[in-house]
């Protein structure tokens, strides 16, 4: 079981300044709709877990701060919401489908750590964000990757 999680928003849609100005810092993490993320999310995502905030679908693709999981997994109020993008018209209030957690801000970083970056690090080679046709939305890291993703940030 992983406590180092990369999650990927579009800054359009969530970004870490979003994140900077939610109250105390902290959001809920909801609209993952792919079931592994959503595995990762209900079974493995403990209080307590370091996560890494990645901006996608942008320029440049980035690593832009690390935060923390605040509230474990729990039941995403979107998929019962027929006006809400990520509403599932197949969702049960009694056995929900979808799961989301909390997480807290730690540290925005000055300096982000690019995608392009990341692919150059040889320490980085089996980072699953560089593996082919690796999507996912919620993915473990290691505690060497997550290091490696720190001391690159603090770079000047």
């Amino acid at each position: 079981m992983s406590n180092f999680w990369l999650i990927k928003s579009e800054p359009s849609d969530f970004s870490i300044d979003d994140l900077v100005k939610s109250k105390n810092q902290t959001t809920y993490w909801d609209g993952v709709r792919n079931y592994q993320a959503r595995n990762f999310i209900r079974d493995e995502m403990k209080i307590g877990a370091k996560v890494l905030f990645y901006h996608s679908n942008t320029e440049p693709n980035a690593i832009v701060g690390d935060c923390e999981v605040v509230k474990e997994a729990y039941p995403d109020h979107t998929q019962f919401d027929p006006k809400h993008v990520h509403y599932d018209p197949k969702a049960d209030k009694k056995n929900p489908t979808w799961f989301m957690v909390d997480i807290k801000l730690v540290k925005k970083f000055k300096r982000l750590v690019t995608l392009e970056e990341i692919k150059a690090n040889p320490k980085l080679a089996k980072m699953r964000l560089v593996q082919r046709g690796n999507r996912l939305s919620v993915m473990p890291v290691t505690l060497d990757e997550f290091a490696e993703i720190l001391k690159m940030s603090n770079i000047d």
